[in-house]
């Protein structure tokens, strides 16, 4: 496991680390990371995301999600995958250990549909088992990052199945179709695969949590805040066709990251601006990782 880079904010007394995953995982989980804010209170927001594995080491609180439901974050948390921005509020100091679960590592942790726990979260001791405590207690009692990042990658080894060819080549005609396009076309993914809309949609609800237009709303937006966030760029250089006029443009942003053009580039939250430097992660994670 390789550490490569951290970030601070002195200022505001948070700090975030990022691992790469082994080579034998990357095909199933994205970048570990290690995020601490010592701070009394932590409340703020995270784009609409992949689904994310997450250890409270420190702190408690509660995921604020789209539809107004607030759900207690528990100590070992699987959070699905998000279809827009979510509020989150910790009370702190705040600790956190997480890794992004891709949809082949949600096949791979035979997690059920992935559609049924979107937007939403589940204890991962009640719903695995109790060696998911260990784990946590042990990443509690470490304190060296790089022991605690080797420990969990064997532990994750112990917790994931065989996945069969059929969904590793849905999952990579997928991540490819989002990825690659700018405003990916469903009838693409269909000629991709061969697949059957209904199977499509089946498909991608069942590892991405949602259905495949969604997705691609999804991804479309955070490429495109990604670009905003780093680039001075016009709305219309950065999106291309992809949106009808400017005001559909400000409104995916919004939705996908919290955050309108202007705010994303003038007053994002420090917690956006440290999550965005994932980005910068260009070997070693899933190129769509990358992008949400």
């Amino acid at each position: 496991m390789r550490h490569r880079f951290s970030i601070a904010d002195a200022a505001n007394m948070v700090a975030l680390s990022y691992f790469v995953p082994p080579a034998d995982l990357a095909e199933f989980f994205g970048a570990m990371y290690l995020f601490t804010a010592d701070q009394p209170r932590v409340a703020d927001h995270t784009r609409a995301d992949c689904a994310q594995i997450r250890f409270m080491l420190a702190g408690t609180g509660a995921y604020h999600f789209g539809d107004g439901r607030q759900v207690e974050t528990p100590e070992c948390c699987l959070l699905g995958p998000t279809s827009m921005a979510t509020h989150f509020d910790v009370t702190g100091p705040m600790q956190v250990v997480g890794v992004t679960v891709l949809p082949l590592g949600w096949a791979a942790l035979r997690a059920g549909d992935a559609d049924s726990i979107a937007d939403d979260v589940v204890d991962l001791n009640a719903r695995f088992g109790t060696a998911w405590w260990e784990m946590l207690h042990f990443l509690r009692s470490v304190e060296d990052p790089q022991k605690a990042a080797d420990a969990f990658w064997t532990f994750i080894r112990t917790q994931i199945h065989e996945v069969s060819q059929a969904e590793r080549r849905f999952v990579e005609e997928t991540d490819r179709w989002l990825a690659n396009e700018q405003s990916p076309r469903v009838e693409a993914l269909q000629e991709a695969t061969g697949l059957s809309a209904r199977q499509l949609a089946r498909w991608c609800n069942r590892l991405y949590g949602a259905p495949p237009k969604y997705l691609a709303r999804k991804y479309r937006a955070l490429r495109c805040a990604q670009i905003l966030a780093r680039e001075e760029l016009d709305w219309s250089e950065i999106s291309g066709d992809a949106f009808y006029d400017q005001s559909h443009f400000i409104r995916e942003l919004k939705h996908f990251t919290g955050l309108t053009p202007t705010e994303l580039r003038e007053r994002a939250s420090i917690v956006i601006r440290l999550s965005m430097k994932r980005a910068e992660l260009d070997e070693g994670i899933s190129r769509l990782s990358r992008i949400s």
